[in-house]
Parts: C-alpha cells; sequence; structure tokens
C-alpha cells in the first residue's frame, strides 16, 4: 500500500464528540493524519499535539530585513545617489526615514509570511487539492487516518475505534 492513499474517514456532527474522540483515538495509539472542520474549534490543535507555529519568527526576520533595506535605500539615495539639502537639514536626518522604514517592514513581512506559509503548507499554484469529505466546509467534522502510517492495526480495528468515539458514519477514500 502507498503512503498517503488510502485513508479511513470518520465523519463527526458535534465539535465536542469530535475533540473526545481525537482524544480517544489518539490513546488507542492509531496516528491521525488530518481533522477537517467547517469552523475553527478551540483546543483542537491541542488535542492533537501540534507544536507551536515557527511562524512568527519568519515575521521578526523579514521585519528586520524590511527595516535594514529601507534605511540602506534612503540613506544610499540622500547621501550618494541624489543629495538634496531640503530645509536645511542633514542628508541623512534620521526621523524623516521612520514613515518608509515602517512601511517596508511591514511590506516585507506581510510578503514574507505569505511566502513561507505557502511554503511550508505545500500549497502550490499547480497542485490539485485532496478532498476528503465536501460536507467538512458545510457541516460535518472529518477525521482522516492514513492507513499506511497505521500499517501495525488493521483496518477493521481502526474502524472499531472509530464507530466507539461516536462516528456518525466511516467511509474508506482512496486518492
Amino acid at each position: 500500500m502507498e503512503k498517503d492513499t488510502h485513508f479511513i474517514l470518520g465523519v463527526y456532527d458535534d465539535e465536542d464528540v469530535l475533540l473526545q474522540a481525537v482524544e480517544k483515538v489518539r490513546s488507542t495509539g492509531v496516528k491521525i493524519h488530518e481533522v477537517f472542520t467547517p469552523y475553527p474549534v478551540h483546543g483542537l490543535e491541542d488535542v492533537l499535539g501540534y507544536k507551536r507555529s515557527r511562524l512568527p519568527i519568519a515575521a521578526f526576520l523579514f521585519g528586520i530585513l524590511g527595516t535594514s533595506l529601507a534605511m540602506t535605500m534612503q540613506f544610499y539615495m540622500m547621501r550618494f545617489d541624489w543629495p538634496m539639502i531640503i530645509g536645511g537639514k542633514d542628508y541623512a536626518a534620521f526621523p524623516d526615514f521612520i514613515p518608509v522604514g515602517f512601511e517596508m517592514t511591514v511590506l516585507l513581512a506581510a510578503f514574507g509570511m505569505v511566502g513561507v506559509f505557502m511554503i511550508s503548507s505545500n500549497l502550490k499554484p499547480w497542485a490539485q487539492p485532496r478532498i476528503f469529505d465536501e460536507r467538512s466546509s458545510d457541516d460535518k467534522h472529518i477525521m482522516a487516518i492514513d492507513l499506511a502510517n497505521n500499517s501495525t492495526m488493521e483496518e477493521e480495528k481502526i474502524r472499531e475505534i472509530l464507530a466507539s468515539s461516536g462516528a456518525t458514519e466511516i467511509n474508506k477514500k482512496k486518492f
């Protein structure tokens, strides 16, 4: 069996049942591939065991890059490239550089976060998305379990665990 091709899907109607089901399924040793919900469910990432995102670190680094590029660009332009004396001020008056520095900081931080997010999430313009169940965008919560990651446990055992955890439907999906 190839990895990421055969999945067992547990369909849940209620988010509270879903949270308890995730805890129960994980406690039995089943590795959950992903949980899809129509809206954010508070506490789901904690129950799934996700680590804290490092996206704020990337945002800070891109912000520092934006600030340093803005300050360097303005200093070079005002001191060497096209020096102008405006109102008797110095060529490199730092307070005048603050608005442009702020805007470049925000611009590069935003573009950098979008780029890092797309790379880390493996989002490509040419990629075809995997849709496990179309009802996950309407009113159902879907728990996807990859059979290749749970090769030590039989499919019927996984189905029994999902049924006992409160799943209203249990489906098999192949990509």
